[in-house]
């Protein structure tokens, strides 16, 4: 989404985590004010997530081989949130397969891995599963065993984009809307809401193929094989991945959008669909929550609560 002539918002963007961030405001005079929080919060998000960072809170944590390691608040909630996805989705969106990940060769910054040109040889790397990770709140430690490699891709970014919207809306009392690569998180909005399209690709051109929606609370996101793929050997892979077996999922939907309570609802719940296929539809449903699927054909599909 980006702001129009004449439209009552104002909005602004950047560059970081790998992907195009958005802020926008009802009111003009509070975008600076907005912008410099959201570029401080995506910058500390990075430092505490990011798999690819040698100076990383998480990349210290996956290299401490089983000993419980203390972490900051930020990374504590982010692995909370991420496990919660877990057990949320049976275990479907499971945060133990950054080693899955780097295994298919998802092992440095997307552009990277792109222009590196195809992975030669890749291994499959089933998770260890969410429950192998202990978490002591009181202690703020996190102890994840030797041979498993967190990866807080499916939630972290979602959480960065709730926590923002709720720090420029409490400082500037302005309505907000926040874009991290596409997952969508507001506090209040314009009348009529805030007009989002929806696509295969949060960087597409506003009038490319989708649909335009409205949203006025909460949060939305897109999960999508079309992105970030990358070959590995000789054949082409895609991020979404199958805790049980370490493969990318099978590509049933190529993209799924999912309006929920709060950004990281609407994320677990965009994923697990990927990961679903044909059963997604009527989970989705199951759920209340309104969600439009797109196959691989270009079909498109709806819960009863997405406008058609």
């Amino acid at each position: 989404m980006s702001a129009e002539e004449g439209a009552p918002y104002h909005s602004a963007s950047f560059e970081a985590i790998g992907v195009l961030n958005q802020v926008t405001v009802v009111d003009g005079g509070s975008l600076a004010e907005a912008l410099a929080i959201a570029q401080a919060e995506v910058a500390a998000l990075d430092l505490a997530c990011s798999r690819f960072r040698d100076d990383s809170e998480l990349v210290r944590l996956n290299e401490a081989a089983g000993r419980p390691v203390k972490v900051s608040q930020l990374l504590l909630e982010a692995i909370r949130v991420a496990l919660g996805a877990a057990q949320a989705t049976d275990g479907l969106v499971d945060p133990t397969v950054g080693a899955a990940m780097r295994g298919l060769g998802y092992d440095r910054d997307f552009d990277v891995v792109v222009a590196a040109g195809a992975v030669p040889e890749f291994t499959l790397v089933p998770a260890t599963g969410w429950r192998s990770v202990s978490v002591d709140v009181e202690h703020s430690t996190v102890r994840v065993p030797s041979g498993t490699e967190l990866d807080l891709g499916a939630t972290a970014k979602a959480l960065g984009s709730d926590c923002i919207a709720a720090a420029v809306a409490e400082a500037t009392g302005t309505d907000v809307l926040v874009s991290l690569g596409g997952d969508i998180a507001v506090q209040g909005a314009p009348e009529g809401g805030w007009p989002i399209r929806v696509t295969d690709d949060s960087r597409g051109p506003a009038d490319g193929p989708g649909q335009t929606v409205a949203i006025s609370s909460g949060g939305l996101a897109t999960s999508s094989t079309t992105v970030r793929r990358w070959r590995a050997g000789a054949v082409e892979v895609h991020h979404i991945i199958d805790p049980a077996t370490g493969r990318p999922a099978a590509e049933h939907w190529r993209t799924v959008s999912v309006a929920a309570d709060s950004c990281v609802g609407a994320n677990v719940a965009s994923t697990a669909a990927i990961l679903k296929g044909a059963a997604a539809l009527p989970w989705l449903e199951s759920l209340g929550v309104a969600a439009r699927l797109v196959h691989v054909d270009g079909t498109v599909e709806r819960t009863s609560t997405w406008p058609a």
